[in-house]
């Protein structure tokens, strides 16, 4: 068969479709949210360690940031589980998934923004190097190339005008 002659994407209703793409969603979900999670449950410990008065107030004002940061990741990735549980039977499942998706991007990047956070004052704390700031640019650019640069990149170069 030729490449035209291919059948391409899937013939399911709108419902079949959010029901799948729901399933992915909440299995990608699962990762991120498991990874932010325990991030964040190490950092509500670290205020109650004997060096946390010992930091400077720049190392206590990041530290402040990333808790922030972690709690604003933490409701955002677990944001699309109370969405579904609200919405179940509604008949909203589509504009569910949708939304569901935006939480999801949204808690990403939090978490991006946690971890970037976290690795710096970490650095900080252990090196007091003048290199850190080049370190965590250079983690946060892998980062960004991971999770962002080369999904776009197969998401541009193998789907082709005809897809959704």
């Amino acid at each position: 068969m030729t490449e035209a002659g291919r059948r391409r994407g899937r013939n399911e209703t709108e419902e079949e479709r959010a029901d799948r793409m729901w399933g992915e969603l909440i299995q990608e979900v699962r990762v991120a949210q498991t990874g932010v999670q325990i991030l964040f449950g190490f950092l509500l410990t670290v205020v109650f360690q004997p060096k946390y008065a010992r930091l400077t107030d720049t190392d206590q004002a990041i530290y402040i940031v990333t808790v922030v940061l972690g709690a604003c990741a933490t409701g955002a990735l677990i944001g699309p589980v109370s969405l579904h549980r609200l919405v179940s039977g509604r008949r909203v499942k589509p504009q569910a998934v949708r939304l569901a998706s935006r939480m999801t991007f949204v808690g990403l990047v939090l978490l991006l923004a946690t971890m970037t956070s976290s690795l710096l004052l970490i650095l900080r704390v252990a090196t007091h190097d003048s290199y850190v700031p080049y370190l965590v640019t250079a983690v946060v650019l892998w980062y960004l190339l991971c999770w962002y640069g080369l999904p776009l990149w197969a998401r541009r170069r193998h789907t082709s005008r005809t897809d959704d």
